[in-house]
């Protein structure tokens, strides 16, 4: 009987000395890719939401930034390293477009991700030189009915999500207009301002400050409700019923990591992005704030890929 006491309470030890010895996630320095190049929306998202996850944790958010391929490089990069919640990716509706904007990908968009969180979305601005004749969505539509081939749009770049929904917009409302695919979404801007092109459909968070300068005019959003900050603007919607597009970013791990730890980073994310001052931070961007669950972000995705799945398939575009 003392035998049997002497080793539970031995067993009992161990237990709970393993358990002290279990560090606390994150125990090191978390690495958070970014996909694209820093100074765009990703990085004006990122930036602030890694400070206050490192302040939470004590522990150092390096933002590591892996541009090249629609997001494709980094997301291959995550899906090979090791599934402990220390390397992270964020990604864009760019993620969703990719299964069907390439051939092939080195890795399975639903397979080999584990979705931890839908931190924010982003409307995207029509915006126009001033120049172009048509200052609303029903004169744009009049205007290149009336005129077919007379209107041009921008692009970052062929399968962009500035490219696609200006072709969702052109299948919805049956408007003749060409595409203008640049280099990214700086070079486009340019041309915009340059009135080498009639309109973008670019992210609001880099088309406002020209639009707010009085060097761009803003025809429209193309989010669920106006924005906050351009509250005189409507809605594609409003003209076109159904018509929303949406920009949104969201956190990945790799397919593999303990749940305790997708749910662990799920929480520390949705209380970042809950706090006032960087709510009123981002909104003042443009950015909603969601932070969302592992499963609510996991049927954000699956939703996501077949509206541009869509998008594509009446676009015609195809990378090699």
């Amino acid at each position: 009987m003392i035998r049997s006491l002497l080793i539970a309470a031995s067993l009992c030890a161990l237990s709970v000395g393993a358990a002290q010895a279990a560090p606390a996630y994150p125990d090191k320095p978390v690495t958070l890719l970014i996909p694209y190049p820093p100074g765009g929306s990703a990085d004006m998202l990122a930036r602030p939401l890694g400070a206050e996850l490192q302040k939470k944790w004590g522990q150092p958010v390096v933002l590591e930034y892996k541009p090249g391929a629609g997001g494709a490089i980094a997301s291959a990069q995550l899906a090979r390293v090791k599934p402990d919640g220390y390397t992270l990716l964020m990604v864009l509706a760019a993620h969703a477009i990719n299964p069907s904007l390439y051939p092939s990908l080195p890795y399975d968009t639903r397979r080999d991700f584990a979705p931890v969180s839908l931190v924010a979305t982003l409307p995207m601005l029509v915006a126009a030189p001033l120049s172009t004749p048509a200052s609303t969505i029903p004169e744009l539509i009049a205007y290149g009915k009336s005129h077919p081939g007379k209107l041009s749009f921008a692009s970052a770049g062929n399968g962009n999500t500035s490219h696609l929904a200006a072709e969702m917009f052109k299948s919805q409302t049956g408007v003749d207009m060409m595409h203008v695919p640049y280099k990214g979404s700086g070079p486009a801007v340019v041309a915009l301002l340059g009135g080498e092109v009639s309109l973008m459909f670019d992210s609001i968070s880099t088309s406002l400050p020209q639009v707010q300068a009085g060097k761009l005019k803003a025809i429209a959003v193309t989010g669920e409700h106006r924005s906050p900050l351009l509250p005189d603007v409507p809605t594609v919607a409003e003209s076109v019923p159904g018509f929303v597009v949406n920009g949104w970013y969201g956190v990945l791990a790799p397919a593999g990591t303990p749940p305790e730890v997708v749910n662990a980073l799920s929480r520390a994310i949705a209380d970042a992005v809950a706090l006032p001052a960087l709510k009123q931070q981002l909104a003042g961007y443009g950015y909603e704030t969601v932070g969302s669950t592992p499963a609510e972000f996991a049927g954000h995705i699956d939703r996501e890929l077949e509206t541009w799945k869509k998008a594509v398939e009446v676009s015609g575009a195809k990378l090699n």
